[in-house]
């Protein structure tokens, strides 16, 4: 058995040891969604995350609230979007 940093280790719910290994690393833009017309949010909690690895791949995260919880949909998608960063309009 291989012996990893006390630091990597992971309890989960059942008391079973797990091991954080890192997959991949990048950049990300995290954004909501205002109603154009009150400027308020849409929903509360209704978010979306995109991740960029450092080969450019993309992966969006939907985060959809649900009562008690959120439901998270993965999706693989390289469609670039344009974010309005206060004043800015940024594309990721």
């Amino acid at each position: 058995m291989l012996k990893y940093p006390d630091e990597v280790i992971a309890v989960n719910k059942k008391g079973k040891k797990e091991v954080r290994v890192l997959v991949e690393k990048g950049e990300y833009v995290k954004y909501t969604y205002l109603n154009p017309e009150t400027n308020k949010i849409v929903r509360v909690g209704k978010e979306s995350i995109i991740l960029k690895n450092k080969q450019g791949k993309q992966e969006h995260l939907f985060i959809i609230p649900m009562k008690g919880k959120s439901l998270l949909i993965r999706k693989l998608d390289d469609k670039k979007r344009k974010i309005l960063d206060k004043n800015k309009i940024i594309e990721f």
